[in-house]
């Protein structure tokens, strides 16, 4: 493979078939990482690419006007309250409502038809970093999680992400935090008071905060350390479905983004890790760059940018200039991402591309329109499967009920039979169903194929299907050495 898409391939998502390839790679990342990066996709299968329409992408205050609605509607389904209206409400709700589909079809057509290709492919690491399953409760947020938590913080520091995203509604829900409340807190005394009241701490945030999004488990951190994060974060997070004066009265503000609910909060300081954080709403912020800083938190995430990035086992010297970087820089993201492609760029072993890494790539290869269009989300296609069911079909989709851990960057929890040949069904239907734009000739000889994959396409014949699937499922796009 030629260095271009060699280099594309690795921090990237690939060049579309039709797009004009840059000279200099170097200069390409830089101006990569400061792209403007709008939300690009099609309104049909046969339209232009364009910007998806604001409509499709509330913000958050409105996301939780269309969540209470849903909730209320729900409610009278359930009561009987609708009559004759029930089904004609139920389809109103459903198309304008439900943020998973139009926010997952969104995802996908952005790393389809985006400009902004390093910073989709950074975006991914992040959302995969800060892990919000889908819940009942997180579908609707998730995708404003990725885009305004991630993609929109990309060249700020690595604390103002961690905080973003620590205190974003979506993470709040999805581990819990919005039922947890301080052991003394206001709730919990009057909560003690009443038979049928129940309030106590839940340790889920303050856990994954730990273990998974800062220090990892080699700080050697206590079970005292996550209790007392705990306590830091009881009180943050509201329902969406607490009507905006309620939600004033109690967290003093009606942006779900900073919503602190005081008589839920474990009064006084807490000690983590040998740190005194103060009470009060501002102890989370304390907390969370104290462990943004943390030496333990620079040596985990910087080791893990390197396997997703440089290597599937980067060494001690990759790993170190990360590092120092991210100490030079305070933890800034731009430099920190601009070390992590530089030693991207000069790796010389292969780098395994993951499953919905790799679709993405394919489809801009081939140019082939696999993905509805944002007029088509729900009409039905017999030739297009939704985005929905060909994340989950690939093993790897950001909506599905996983654990807060996250997709691994290791290879060999991607290379069974079963992956492999799921890749191969994939390679079939886009090129049965997706109208590619470029053969396969064509495509290797753009992106300067090996002469093993030329053989290997050449050995399975002539059908330009077969072709097709040797091609985007061999070694060499896939990111494997050969043997």
């Amino acid at each position: 493979m030629n260095n271009q898409f060699s280099i594309a391939q690795r921090v990237g998502l690939m060049f579309r078939y039709d797009q004009e390839l840059p000279q200099d790679m170097e200069m390409w990342i830089k101006a990569q990482l400061n792209a403007p990066s709008p939300a690009l996709g099609i309104a049909n299968t046969y339209a232009d690419v364009a910007e998806w329409p604001e409509k499709l992408q509330p913000d958050l205050s409105q996301r939780a006007h269309l969540w209470r609605r849903y909730r209320d509607l729900k409610q009278q389904q359930r009561e009987g309250k609708n009559g004759q209206d029930t089904e004609a409400a139920k389809q109103a709700n459903r198309r304008e409502n439900l943020m998973r589909k139009k926010d997952e079809l969104k995802f996908v057509q952005r790393n389809i038809y985006g400009a902004d290709q390093v910073k989709l492919r950074l975006t991914a690491f992040w959302a995969n970093h800060f892990t919000i399953g889908n819940t009942f409760d997180t579908g609707s947020t998730i995708g404003h999680a990725i885009d305004e938590g991630i993609l929109a913080k990309l060249n700020g520091s690595f604390a103002d992400m961690l905080y973003g995203m620590t205190t974003h509604p979506g993470m709040l829900e999805y581990l819990d935090n919005v039922d947890s409340a301080g052991e003394r807190s206001e709730q919990a005394k009057h909560c003690r008071r009443k038979p049928d009241c129940q309030a106590g701490l839940n340790d889920n945030l303050g856990r994954e905060l730990l273990e998974l999004h800062t220090v990892s488990v080699a700080a050697g951190y206590t079970e005292d350390d996550i209790r007392n994060a705990a306590h830091v974060l009881a009180g943050w997070g509201v329902w969406f479905d607490e009507d905006l004066s309620a939600m004033r009265k109690n967290t003093g503000t009606t942006d779900h983004w900073n919503a602190y609910k005081k008589r839920w909060a474990e009064p006084g300081t807490k000690k983590v890790m040998g740190k005194t954080i103060s009470g009060g709403r501002n102890g989370l912020r304390q907390l969370t760059d104290f462990l943004a800083n943390h030496d333990h938190t620079i040596h985990y995430i910087s080791s893990k940018l390197c396997q997703h990035f440089v290597s599937d086992a980067p060494t001690k010297a990759q790993i170190e200039a990360v590092k120092l970087v991210w100490q030079q820089s305070d933890g800034d993201l731009q430099a920190i991402h601009t070390q992590v492609l530089k030693l991207a760029m000069t790796a010389t072993e292969p780098k395994f591309m993951w499953p919905m890494t790799w679709l993405f790539q394919v489809v801009r290869l081939s140019g082939a329109t696999y993905f509805k269009g944002w007029n088509e989300i729900y009409e039905y296609q017999d030739n297009l499967m939704d985005s929905k069911e060909v994340l989950e079909e690939l093993g790897q989709s950001f909506w599905s009920s996983r654990q807060p851990n996250g997709y691994s960057s290791d290879k060999e929890e991607w290379l069974s039979a079963e992956m492999f040949e799921r890749r191969i069904r994939f390679a079939d239907a886009i090129y049965q169903n997706g109208r590619t734009r470029r053969s396969v000739n064509k495509i290797m000889d753009r992106i300067g194929a090996t002469p093993q994959t030329r053989a290997l396409v050449a050995s399975v014949g002539s059908s330009p299907k077969d072709q097709f699937i040797a091609l985007m499922c061999s070694p060499e796009l896939m990111g494997l050495n050969y043997v």
